[in-house]
Formats: C-alpha cells, sequence, structure tokens
C-alpha cells in the first residue's frame, strides 16, 4: 500500500527542517500543501522538484477523494502545512482517518513545532502540559473556555493571532487571575521574542502586538498548595540571573527591582531582597 508522510516544516528560520524530511518531500509522488507558494519557497531552497496540489481548509472535502484516489493508485503522499506539524491545529485530521481507514499506511516525520518550542523556552512546568490551541473568537466564548480551564494544575498552552492578544490577555487575567505567562512572539524568526512575567505585564508589554504568538500559561495553584520547592528554586535563579543582568547595564535599583518584579511576577519586596543579597559589601 501506498504511504501518507505527515511532514513537519519549519515555523520560522527556514534552516529548521530535517534531514529526513527533505528526503521524504523529494521522493515522494506529490505533495499536499496548504498553500502552495509557502511550500514552493521551502522546496526551491532544497532543490526539491516534486508536484504540489494544495489541501486546505477551504478546499479539503474537494481534496480529499482526490487524494485518496492518489494513494490508491499506488501514489506516495507527503502532507505538509505552512509551518510546523501538519494536522496539529490545521487540516489534515479527516485526510490521515480515511487514509488509514483504506489500508495506506500513516507515518509522521517529526520536526519543528511552536507548542515544544514554547514550553521548552517558558521557563513554567514542563513534565504535564494541555495544549488548547487558538482561543474562541468571541469573548463570551472566549470566557466560558478560559472558566472550564481556571482549575487546570497544568500547564497551558494556546495560540493567539496579533489582532486578538490583548482582548485574550484581558480576559485571561480576569478568569484565570494574574498569573505567570511566558508570551512567545514569532518563534524561530527574525523578530522573535519571549516576555516572561505576569498576564497584566504581558498586557502593559504589547501595547500594539504584531507577529503570531503562543502563551504558555502557568497552570491554577491554590492557596493552600504552594509551588512545589523546585518550581520556587527556579523562578529565583531565574530572577538573580536577570538582576545581574541589570546591574551590569548600569540601572538603579528601582528600575533593576521595578523590572524584574514584573518579568517573572514575584513580590518587589522579593526581589529587593535578592538585589540586596548581591549588592558588593551588604554583608
Amino acid at each position: 500500500m501506498a504511504t501518507l508522510y505527515l511532514v513537519a516544516t519549519p515555523i520560522g528560520n527556514i534552516e529548521d527542517i530535517t534531514l529526513r524530511a527533505i528526503r521524504v518531500l523529494g521522493e515522494v509522488d506529490l505533495i499536499a500543501a496548504e498553500d502552495t507558494r509557502v511550500t514552493r519557497k521551502l522546496l526551491s531552497r532544497y532543490d526539491i522538484h516534486t508536484r504540489s496540489t494544495s489541501y486546505h481548509e477551504h478546499n479539503r472535502t474537494a481534496k480529499l477523494p482526490v487524494l485518496l484516489a492518489t494513494l490508491g493508485g499506488g501514489e506516495n503522499v507527503a502532507l505538509v502545512s505552512d509551518a510546523g506539524t501538519p494536522t496539529v491545529s490545521d487540516p489534515g485530521s479527516e485526510l490521515v482517518q480515511a487514509a488509514s481507514e483504506a489500508g495506506h499506511n500513516v507515518v509522521p516525520i517529526p520536526g519543528p513545532s511552536a507548542i515544544t518550542a514554547a514550553v521548552a523556552v517558558s521557563g513554567l512546568p514542563t513534565d504535564e502540559f494541555v495544549y488548547v490551541g487558538f482561543l474562541p473568537r468571541r469573548k463570551a466564548e472566549r470566557r466560558r473556555f478560559l472558566n472550564s480551564l481556571a482549575l487546570e494544575v497544568r500547564t497551558l498552552v494556546v495560540l493567539e493571532a496579533p489582532h486578538r492578544l490583548r482582548a485574550s490577555l484581558t480576559d485571561a487575567v480576569s478568569v484565570l487571575g494574574d498569573r505567570r505567562v511566558a508570551a512567545c512572539r514569532e518563534m524561530t524568526k527574525l523578530h522573535e521574542e519571549v516576555f516572561r512575567g505576569t498576564l497584566s505585564a504581558a498586557l502593559d508589554h504589547f501595547e500594539h502586538p504584531r507577529g503570531e504568538f503562543t502563551l504558555v500559561i502557568q497552570g491554577q495553584i491554590s492557596s493552600d498548595q504552594p509551588e512545589a520547592p523546585g518550581d520556587a528554586g527556579e523562578m529565583i535563579k531565574n530572577a538573580r540571573m536577570l538582576l545581574e543582568r541589570a546591574r551590569s547595564e548600569g540601572l538603579s535599583t528601582t528600575e533593576s527591582v521595578r523590572g524584574v518584579a514584573r518579568e517573572t511576577g514575584i513580590p518587589r519586596s522579593d526581589i529587593y531582597r535578592l538585589w540586596v543579597e548581591g549588592t558588593p559589601g551588604s554583608e
């Protein structure tokens, strides 16, 4: 039987592609791409001349039987999205199910992922996390959805578009409380940015959001269950590092303490204590 390959492609930096992905894209008979114009740039960069066809949200119903017929004829197909892993917050799950039910092989070719990249760099607990994709667009639905996650103790991972970021952050603060967050913008791209702080601090920071965002939000922590010592230790370690950087840049005590407190979500009084402890001659 033929094989349907699910090929992960770069999420920004075009060099972030595996050798296996390059080989598979060059060997298959057809590439089903979310946007053939975007995929063509990648294929051109790696001198790949495989024919391609579009497969996206608006034509997937019509294209599904065409791709199944291609597989049924013994030709191998690679499914790609514009960026990252196909079928994850992108079209393709119906094709995977139909191809599998028809007896074809379905093989993942793993690679770049904004989700795992953001989780890894967030500084938040990574042993367990919940990926929820894009938040609902309408405010009432978004708030209901966030409310359903309010008691989730695992780290939350959310995708958001720039024009909805501030509304989503505002609702998150209101529904979830002012939790720690890592707001990862334009991952692996030229203007990549990772903001670590509280939800309200992120709202202040991103006054005019640009680019795609992956938000990694702290899970619910009840008042009688403080953060685990390991997590607290990582927070303090990160705060000390940021204070050292501020000190080396010649920032004042007030500027340093205020900035690090905003970025880490740790109370200013605790940050000030760490500042004093790190000041030469303070003993």
